[in-house]
């Protein structure tokens, strides 16, 4: 989400510098490797998204405790997005990118290794919780403000990076999650945590040992701007400004705000709940998680074929609607695994296209010097509501039953996912899309 440069999303064409001795292939390698490691840091996040409800559900049999770590989990988003895109631009992406994910690796080993030894309270789960979601985002927002630099390095469309990154996004998610139901199955959720934590280190060592450090100094720009681009922008508040002038960011930020409180609801409290008293076992919201991450992966790879062809205000509402009022209305009429399943990989298909929309957007708009921090403004802004949609749902499971909340929050789905189709600002998304090619 942001400004109108086409200097982050040029076509590489005529004009386009040249290759450097030394080989396309080699220039090709750090942005694999960033890719690699986003690819193992978000399977280690997605595993414990699955594995850490599950802690909590079987150590209180609470649901609204499930919704506290939900909200712990979810709070550090918000402070870590607010100052993360800051502290990215200061440090570099690739300093930011190994330190946030060595920290997280640290978070997440201390959660099994405190139960295995001394023993883990329900308030030192929640504080690891906490600390480890602080880590998150400005490691996410590092590895995503690589992304224009490492395209140019490899001479790729703005575009085709967007899309393997979604592809990525959503690979990550679905091989995380299903390993986190076979562990969770097999094992229990706290090996699922030690797998967790060495995703994490594998991140660290592949942006470590691939990606230039010449990159990872440079906050924004070209070589020659990198000393002056620390003082660009005027750090978090002025990434703010940035966002609140653009229609088209402040109402894709309110939508996605809006729309992952009850996401945050559904797959903190939620899911875990109905794989547990539903389908009767908690290992199967690893493959609930899973089958919509392969949708949605699928989502991201035809997007990125043909569905940029086609995006607009209509599909992005279409995609919203299939990816978030149908899950939570099948599961309102408790479907089985078998109904569910294929139900929860078709909205993952049409969610696989939203974020690539978003993205490509983005990268047309954000000007040179302002990427990491709007970034983080833009995190910090969608996960704003995610404690409180935790919190709630955890409350309103606890006292009104599952499938009521199921129901208030299809209800719920239906009107905001329908929102692009009459607000005007979402008018400009295909124009923001055609500015990044």
């Amino acid at each position: 989400m942001s400004e109108l440069t086409e200097t982050d999303g040029s076509r590489y064409g005529a004009g386009a510098p040249t290759r450097p001795a030394g080989g396309g292939a080699r220039r090709r390698l750090p942005l694999v490797a960033s890719l690699a490691a986003a690819l193992f840091s978000l399977g280690g996040n997605a595993i414990a998204l699955v594995a850490l409800p599950i802690i909590a559900l079987t150590q209180t049999g609470s649901p609204l405790a499930a919704g506290v770590v939900g909200v712990f989990a979810t709070v550090p988003l918000i402070i870590g997005g607010a100052l993360g895109g800051v502290l990215v631009d200061r440090f570099g992406y690739r300093s930011s990118s190994i330190v946030a994910d060595l920290a997280s690796a640290v978070t997440v080993l201390a959660i099994p290794l405190l139960h295995a030894t001394v023993g883990l309270p329900f308030g030192a789960m929640l504080a690891l919780v906490f600390l480890g979601g602080l880590l998150d985002p400005p490691g996410d927002t590092a590895k995503t403000s690589m992304t224009p630099d490492l395209a140019k390095l490899a001479h790729w469309p703005i575009e085709r990076a967007a899309g393997a990154q979604a592809a990525v996004q959503r690979t990550a998610m679905m091989l995380g999650a299903g390993t986190a139901g076979a562990l969770v199955a097999f094992l229990g959720p706290m090996p699922a945590l030690v797998v967790d934590a060495g995703g994490f280190l594998v991140s660290a060592l592949l942006v470590l040992c691939f990606v230039p450090r010449r990159l990872g100094a440079e906050p924004e720009g070209d070589v020659a701007d990198a000393a002056e681009a620390p003082a660009k922008g005027g750090g978090f508040v002025e990434g703010l400004r940035f966002v609140a002038s653009s229609p088209l960011l402040r109402a894709i930020v309110l939508l996605v705000t809006l729309t992952n409180a009850i996401d945050a609801a559904g797959m903190t409290v939620l899911k875990p709940l109905y794989a547990t008293e539903v389908l009767g076992d908690p290992a199967q919201l690893g493959f609930m998680v899973g089958c919509f991450a392969a949708g949605a992966l699928t989502g991201s790879v035809l997007f990125g074929a043909i569905g940029h062809r086609f995006s607009g205000r209509l599909m992005f509402a279409v995609c919203f609607l299939i990816a978030g009022t149908v899950p939570y209305v099948t599961m309102a009429l408790g479907a089985p695994a078998p109904v569910l399943l294929p139900v929860l990989a078709l909205s993952g298909l049409a969610a696989g296209a939203i974020n690539p929309m978003i993205s490509t957007a983005m990268y047309g708009l954000i000007p040179d010097g302002m990427r990491a921090r709007v970034f983080g403004v833009t995190t910090a802004g969608v996960a704003a509501t995610m404690p409180l949609g935790a919190l709630l749902g955890g409350l309103a499971a606890e006292q009104a039953g599952l499938v009521p909340t199921l129901v208030v929050c299809a209800g719920l789905y239906l009107v905001l996912a329908s929102s692009p189709l009459y607000l005007r600002a979402f008018s400009g998304l295909r124009a923001a899309s055609a500015t990044a090619r």
